[in-house]
């Protein structure tokens, strides 16, 4: 296998060090800092993959992400968006409106399936289910039918 060249610049070398020693750190991040200090030390990457246990594409990703924006990126995970909100603040709003109004006729209190009912006939919650409801009033420390 060939090997590609990896010089680190000696700030580096120290923070790497400095990172190794001290702190919390996941374990990818610790990793890729062996991973760094090995290739630098001109440690063939079968050896770094053993030693580690990481696989081809981790060395090469660490060496690629140092050397195309330094050491934090080749480090650290890029902040993730995370999936978007199905419902808005405004259909939790109505939902907590729901379970604080009066009980449907019939009903001496709300229940979870009473309001998913209810809320379903709502615009923008017609596909609400009773998780959700039970999540939305989670949050709010609301108890449908408590006084």
């Amino acid at each position: 296998m060939r090997q590609t060249k990896l010089v680190l610049t000696p700030e580096d070398r120290a923070q790497l060090e400095r990172f190794r020693a001290r702190g919390l750190h996941h374990a990818r991040e610790v990793n890729r800092a062996h991973i760094l200090l090995a290739l630098d030390q001109k440690i063939p990457e079968t050896t770094i993959q053993s030693l580690l246990g990481v696989g081809r594409t981790a060395i090469w990703r660490t060496r690629s992400a140092y050397g195309e924006k330094g050491l934090a990126y080749a480090l650290f995970d890029a902040p993730r968006s995370g999936a978007p909100r199905d419902y808005q603040i405004q259909h939790e709003a109505k939902v907590v409106a729901l379970a604080c109004a009066q009980p449907p006729a019939g009903a001496k209190r709300w229940t979870i399936r009473l309001l998913t009912q209810a809320a379903r006939r709502e615009k923008g919650l017609r596909r609400v289910s009773r998780e959700s409801i039970r999540r939305f009033l989670k949050k709010t420390s609301a108890s449908p039918g408590a006084k």
